[in-house]
């Protein structure tokens, strides 16, 4: 399971991303443990799956209106499907990516996966527990999902 600094490493890369590819800051809720991880899944999911020296999924699940509003804040006039799916699938990889730095280079993160809401459940599906990381972005909010062993 995750300590709390390792937490703070999402915490930040999270802040830290949206800050730079939107210009607008997010604000972060306090994490917290959840077993039901179908309950906190969104409009779409990108999906990051992590091995090496830890193992597990990572994964950022927003609805539409908060991908189309940031593709906006990012100078990007086409809000279409495809656009939303690779930005939601950006955003999860660039969190993992920015973990890795703190990890090292035996946090392997693997190409996303993007799901709409009908089949996140069953691609997001770990075991073990996970922590929900609540973001808030302008009106609208998402949740980081980090479950590592």
């Amino acid at each position: 399971m995750l300590d709390a600094e390792e937490v703070r490493t999402f915490v930040n890369g999270t802040v830290h991303f949206f800050e730079t590819a939107t210009g607008h800051a997010a604000t972060v809720g306090s994490p917290y443990l959840c077993i039901d991880k179908a309950a906190v899944v969104q409009d779409y999911t990108g999906v990051i799956g992590i091995s090496g020296n830890r193992e597990g999924k990572v994964y950022f699940t927003p609805r539409r209106g908060m991908l189309s509003v940031m593709l906006m804040c990012m100078n990007e006039t086409d809000t279409g499907e495809q656009n939303v799916r690779d930005l939601v699938g950006e955003v999860a990889n660039t969190i993992s990516g920015n973990a890795r730095r703190d990890f090292g280079r035996n946090f392997v993160i693997s190409t996303p996966t993007i799901c709409d809401r009908t089949n996140a459940a069953q691609a997001a599906a770990t075991t073990g527990r996970s922590f929900i990381i609540p973001i808030n972005w302008r009106s609208y909010s998402a949740n980081v999902v980090v479950c590592l062993q």
